[in-house]
């Protein structure tokens, strides 16, 4: 385990002898609901406001706080966080995919995953008045490029 020392103590990583490289990741995520909520967003006629453009700023904003939330990540300058949501009728509700890059000695990884989260979460948050059977599942790294591990693509 590298998060521990030999006595248990917990220690963040010591990236310092890894080369500097160019790292990106890929996650994805959704958030199904009832049908008058898809509509709701879709229509933007919830009162909290539009649902996407906050969803998107809340996951880009994440993307960019995720050492201060995940206790042993380290803090990373990120080169560009880009959050996507769109609508999917066939659910019904919304799909996150989250696309970070950096160039550093560690990866974006939980960057992504960070972004995706905190957009669905942002999703739930605004439209909880109107719905609190919405659930959110499939968050996942779909793709990691760059650093010495070298590239991970992931399932569907």
């Amino acid at each position: 385990m590298t998060h521990t020392d030999g006595a248990g103590n917990f220690r963040m990583v010591d990236v310092g002898d890894k080369p500097i490289s160019v790292r990106s990741a890929f996650a994805s995520g959704s958030i199904r609901m009832e049908v008058d909520t898809f509509k709701a967003i879709r229509d933007n006629t919830l009162k909290k406001g539009d649902v996407i453009p906050v969803a998107r700023l809340a996951g880009i904003q994440a993307a960019k706080r995720t050492a201060e939330l995940v206790p042993l990540c380290h803090p990373l300058a990120l080169s560009g966080v880009e959050v996507r949501v769109s609508l999917d009728e066939s659910l019904p509700g919304c799909r996150v995919e989250g696309f970070v890059r950096t160039t550093a000695q560690t990866g974006v990884e939980m960057e992504a995953l960070t972004a995706v989260s905190v957009a669905l979460l942002t999703i739930y948050d605004m439209a909880k008045a109107v719905d609190r059977t919405m659930v959110i599942s499939d968050i996942v790294l779909r793709e990691k490029r760059g650093g010495t591990r070298g590239d991970f693509i992931g399932g569907p």
